[in-house]
């Protein structure tokens, strides 16, 4: 109803969509409750994008509460409805600091070997949600820089391009940003991305990128994607699987969704990767795969519910969050994709991709150095 507060209940639609569609219908306000599965009744905070990954558009406040809370609210609702009258009654006080033109950063560095006609692009994301961000996204940073490290003495036969993308967590805002802001020459010199987001997780999946996967969270149905970006993007996932195997590590294929990746897909370009999943909800076949328990990916921390990565009541994501174990067999199987591709001339040497142009999102590009 116009001029009320919507209360969602946290499900399938991303929470950007939920809020947008609540603003469309007149809502003053939104509060988007927690869904009640297991591992997922607690406090949570959420990024407010549309389904295509672009941030939502809004001028109304949006927030974040538990399931308890919701469904309560939700019952008394009911309760004055049906005595004829209305309520409960809510107020959204909300203190924040609003800069349009605030600034944040790719940082680019490439190597001095390979063709520069036919890039590899090999990224993670700088930034994080709450608090120090070793597992989200540090793990992945630290994985591409460690193999920057080990390259620098290797001559490719494609060019390497290390990218640490910032706002990814807002919204893939530093990939988005990077694809469409790259004229159409220098788009189709890339001929595949390699990214790695999140490698360290102690209650972890050993997940693998591919177009045709199923949604981390929601294991739904990715993304549809055309044969010209699911055929090339099994070749550097089948790197990845080989390389699991060897190890005796089985694997989940997951689509790009949510990830840098996904930029690289929706401008033509072949992409995989790998991630170890966060926030929650892993679910009773993770656990016959990897072991571990079902819910929570950060193990519990001492709590019942609730992740330390998307918490914003908790400034936990710190070393300890990532297992040494997983971030190392993770990282040597993100490094076996990379140093395949990096000599690949089935897939690279691409025609020249269609793109370019730009959204007029307000980040810079920092500059690129030599390894």
């Amino acid at each position: 109803m116009p001029g009320r507060i919507a209360l969602i209940q946290r499900g399938t639609c991303t929470f950007g969509t939920k809020a947008s569609n609540a603003q469309a219908a007149g809502a003053s306000g939104v509060v988007i409750f927690n869904e009640g599965n297991p591992g997922r009744t607690g406090q949570f905070s959420g990024s407010l994008v549309l389904a295509d990954g672009t941030p939502a558009t809004l001028s109304i406040p949006v927030v974040f509460t538990t399931f308890d809370l919701g469904t309560s609210l939700l019952s008394q609702y009911q309760q004055a409805a049906s005595a004829g009258s209305t309520g409960p009654n809510l107020s959204i006080d909300i203190k924040a600091v609003q800069n349009p033109k605030a600034e944040d950063y790719n940082v680019i560095a490439e190597s001095k070997g390979g063709d520069p006609n036919s890039v590899l692009v090999v990224d993670a994301h700088l930034d994080a949600i709450f608090g120090a961000g070793m597992l989200d996204n540090a793990s992945g940073s630290a994985a591409i820089l460690d193999i920057a490290e080990q390259m620098k003495n290797v001559k490719p036969k494609n060019k390497l391009r290390f990218i640490w993308f910032g706002g990814e967590e807002l919204g893939l805002l530093g990939s988005d940003y990077y694809v469409n802001n790259l004229s159409a020459t220098d788009l189709g010199k890339i001929g595949y991305d390699l990214d790695a987001d999140v490698l360290g997780t102690k209650n972890y999946v050993a997940g693998v990128l591919d177009p045709e996967g199923v949604e981390l969270f929601s294991r739904g149905p990715g993304t549809p994607m055309p044969p010209a970006i699911t055929a090339p993007s099994r070749v550097a996932r089948d790197y990845g699987i080989g390389y699991l195997n060897s190890i005796g590590i089985k694997n989940e294929l997951f689509s790009a969704d949510g990830t840098d990746a996904f930029s690289f897909e929706q401008a033509g370009i072949p992409a995989s990767g790998v991630l170890t999943g966060q926030d929650c909800c892993k679910t009773a076949n993770d656990v016959a795969l990897f072991g571990g328990t079902t819910g929570n990916f950060e193990g519990n921390l001492g709590t019942t519910d609730g992740g330390c990565v998307d918490n914003p009541f908790r400034w936990c994501d710190n070393l300890s969050n990532n297992d040494p174990g997983v971030l190392t067999f993770m990282t040597k199987t993100f490094a076996t994709m990379v140093a395949k591709m990096a000599f690949d001339t089935t897939v690279l040497h691409p025609a020249p991709h269609s793109g370019g142009g730009g959204h007029g999102h307000h980040h810079k590009v920092r500059g690129r150095a030599d390894l």
